[in-house]
């Protein structure tokens, strides 16, 4: 007798709904937007069709060197040596699932698997999952303080008004609710097995320094590869602008949790660029320019070597 096929628990199914749901509605979205602004989008393409070659090809150098360097700062948060090589096939597998799942949740599965399957408990692998990503928030507030203090008057800090006062109130509401939630005493012993990780860490300074530096090379690597598509399109950009408006954007569309920042980081970079004085055209073009290397020619590759590690049982 055969054994009755598992069934999946509802709570997982309801998720996966939900996760399809709003895949769904971003990329209805994306498309009502396309057939909206097609012309500007169209003058893009074209002036990208004719940027110069020698500055894309070093873009798309510094995109493949974001994956090392993503690599790099995930073996710096953990304390025993992981193989390189299914490591960096990892980032790659985890850069594609990102873009199929809501921002974050496909990275971190596919490293949170990757990590087990090394013989890290659950536990630990969850926890250098945010070790690298606390690093990698630091590293960015820090690069926008310097790159905001070399170009000063890019960032705008808005005028203190009833609302900021509001939304500053809410969040002082929803920590104090949380600090006295029932949950809060796990959720303080998740935190103190992270600052204990993070201590054990910087216990070894060669993790320490692939940790902080893999983090600072993956920021800078994504801000060369859209200074690099700048110059292409020969924009008058300077490049420490063009990676403040960068790192700014990206980490506001960070709040929107859309798959890959699909639509999200897409409209941040378009407004962060022509605040700056730029054509919608030429932002359009850079913005295409920066997708293309960083999302839709690794996508298909991303996606085979994410399939060859399953079939491998390395995730």
């Amino acid at each position: 007798m055969t054994a009755p096929p598992a069934l999946t628990p509802a709570p997982t199914r309801k998720r996966a709904y939900w996760q399809a749901a709003l895949t769904l509605a971003v990329l209805v979205t994306v498309v009502c937007l396309v057939r909206r602004h097609w012309p500007v989008l169209a003058s893009g393409a074209g002036r990208l069709a004719a940027a110069d070659q020698g500055w894309m090809l070093v873009a798309a150098t510094a995109a493949l060197g974001t994956w090392v360097s993503s690599a790099l700062a995930q073996q710096g948060a953990v304390p025993q040596r992981l193989p390189g090589g299914r490591l960096v096939a990892a980032q790659l597998a985890a850069s594609a699932a990102n873009h199929v799942l809501p921002a974050g949740l496909g990275a971190g599965a596919v490293n949170l698997r990757f990590l087990m399957r090394c013989g890290l408990p659950v536990g630990r692998s969850a926890s250098a999952l945010a070790v690298k990503a606390t690093a990698g928030v630091v590293v960015r507030i820090v690069l926008i303080g310097v790159l905001a203090a070399v170009c000063p008057g890019v960032l705008r800090v808005p005028p203190v008004s009833a609302g900021v006062l509001g939304a500053v109130l809410a969040v002082v509401v929803l920590v104090t609710v949380l600090l006295n939630c029932p949950l809060w005493p796990r959720c303080r012993r998740a935190l103190g097995t992270v600052l204990g990780d993070i201590r054990a860490v910087h216990a070894r300074p060669h993790r320490a320094v692939a940790l902080w530096g893999g983090s600072l090379a993956f920021a800078a690597l994504h801000s060369l590869v859209l200074i690099c598509v700048t110059q292409a399109v020969e924009l008058p950009l300077s490049p420490a602008r063009v990676a403040l408006l960068y790192l700014a954007a990206s980490s506001a569309a960070a709040l929107l949790p859309t798959p890959g920042g699909i639509g999200s980081l897409d409209a941040a970079l378009v407004f962060a660029l022509t605040e700056s004085g730029t054509t919608a055209s030429a932002a359009a073009s850079v913005v295409i320019g920066y997708r293309l290397l960083t999302v839709w020619l690794p996508l298909v590759p991303g996606l085979l070597v994410l399939g060859m590690l399953v079939r491998r049982k390395s995730l």
